[in-house]
């Protein structure tokens, strides 16, 4: 039994926007400086879906993830945010499944996300989670602060 529920939001949704910005605070401490994500940021221009996971207790927002088509058949994994409190309880592998199976669902074969090096927590989660790493895809290529991973979905 699970104590959180994931829904589709906007890009835009206030509680969604909430959870980005305290994810951005916790990497920006852990990077010492808030130059350290590679590339545009994601956008309500280019996000296919953004998923917000909301406690049933009291509704309050616990987590967030999101999908960025990379081609007709490949994705992006981003915004994977759990708050502290959250953590540990599952909420993070339920909001990556929801995501895999919406990629699943719009024909998408392959997930793919990047992390930091300052994030090893990150790192041991996706590979608990059955991704594996790979080299630095697109405008990671190169950086010195990216771990980048992949799954195939079935």
């Amino acid at each position: 039994m699970t104590d959180w529920s994931i829904e589709a939001r906007g890009w835009d949704d206030p509680e969604g926007a909430a959870l980005r910005a305290a994810q951005r605070a916790e990497l920006d401490a852990r990077y010492g400086s808030d130059d350290h994500e590679p590339g545009a940021a994601p956008s309500a221009g280019d996000v296919d879906l953004f998923l917000v996971a909301v406690s049933d207790v009291d509704g309050t927002p616990v987590g967030c993830g999101a999908l960025r088509r990379l081609d007709p058949s490949a994705a992006e994994v981003k915004r994977m945010f759990v708050v502290p409190p959250a953590r540990g309880t599952g909420v993070a592998a339920a909001i990556l499944r929801a995501l895999e199976t919406a990629a699943v669902e719009r024909g998408w074969k392959t997930l793919r996300l990047e992390t930091g090096t300052e994030q090893p927590d990150a790192q041991r989660f996706y590979e608990r989670e059955g991704y594996h790493r790979i080299p630095l895809f697109g405008v990671y290529a190169g950086s010195t602060r990216s771990v980048c991973y992949e799954r195939t979905l079935r």
